[in-house]
């Protein structure tokens, strides 16, 4: 369904277990309005793949009620099944076996494992039991993480495809509060590295991908804008650039000393 088709992104996929994307922004569907909002958001973003928290929304464990695959079937665009709302690792990988049952053995998934309901904070010990076991089980795991560069290496080592930090805490909107903690994650990771949790609007996207992220994936600061479907588009060409101006690579700051942009031989006058 959604296929960003320039030839950048043609060029230049993201890859997951062994999959290639063309979109670097992942979205969630929680917090729209309805199905319908949740689906023009998705199709504005260009996103390819789209969370489904499994304790939360419908995709067909709740007969009789209106379901997220009625109006954005499977076949359209890659569902990551999320153990949103899950604070021990069994209830992750309980929860995780109910999505992949639900959409025929599918095994892209996204675990987090919640330390409490206040401050959304990833537990890392339950995480990373949860993680092992997934694995182990044959799943495809994302995984959120806290921003410590040694939880993200375990992970790694784990078998994790591909690991998540967030950028500040679940829907805060505060941005990337530490992206000297991403940075030492990105040096090391031999895995793609998203950005998860805390994006607050355009700006935080494309600073994520500047720094070198594979991708970012967000819910709140789409759902909650003003205007979501506009938001969506804003985000999508966040990405993009940020990612672009990364392959282009900065000019180098220079401190304390300015630099003419325009030639400093042959001035009128000289």
């Amino acid at each position: 369904m959604n296929a960003p088709d320039s030839a950048a992104t043609l060029a230049d996929p993201l890859v997951i277990a062994g999959r290639s994307y063309r979109s670097r922004l992942l979205i969630g569907t929680g917090k729209y309005r309805d199905f319908d909002e949740t689906r023009d958001a998705v199709i504005e973003s260009g996103a390819e793949i789209m969370t489904v928290a499994i304790r939360r929304t419908n995709i067909g464990q709740t007969a009789g009620e209106p379901s997220l695959t009625d109006v954005l079937p499977p076949s359209e665009i890659v569902y990551l099944p999320n153990t949103a709302g899950c604070y021990t690792a069994d209830d992750a990988v309980r929860t995780l076996r109910l999505g992949r049952e639900l959409l025929d053995g599918h095994r892209l998934c996204k675990l987090e494992v919640l330390g409490d309901s206040s401050s959304l904070f990833p537990n890392m010990r339950e995480t990373l039991v949860a993680a092992e076991r997934l694995v182990a089980d044959g799943f495809d795991v994302m995984v959120y993480t806290s921003d410590d560069p040694i939880a993200a290496r375990e992970l790694e080592q784990i078998g994790c495809v591909a690991v998540m930090p967030l950028a500040s805490l679940i829907g805060s909107g505060m941005g990337i509060l530490n992206p000297w903690n991403l940075r030492l994650i990105l040096d090391q990771a031999k895995v793609p590295v998203l950005v998860d949790a805390g994006v607050g609007t355009a700006s935080d996207a494309a600073i994520a991908m500047e720094l070198g992220c594979s991708g970012v994936l967000m819910n709140t600061a789409i759902a909650k804008a003003k205007d979501p479907i506009r938001m969506a588009r804003a985000m999508r060409l966040a990405v993009e650039s940020g990612r672009q101006a990364y392959l282009a690579g900065r000019m180098p700051r220079r401190y304390y000393d300015a630099s003419p942009s325009s030639p400093t031989t042959g001035l009128v006058g000289s």
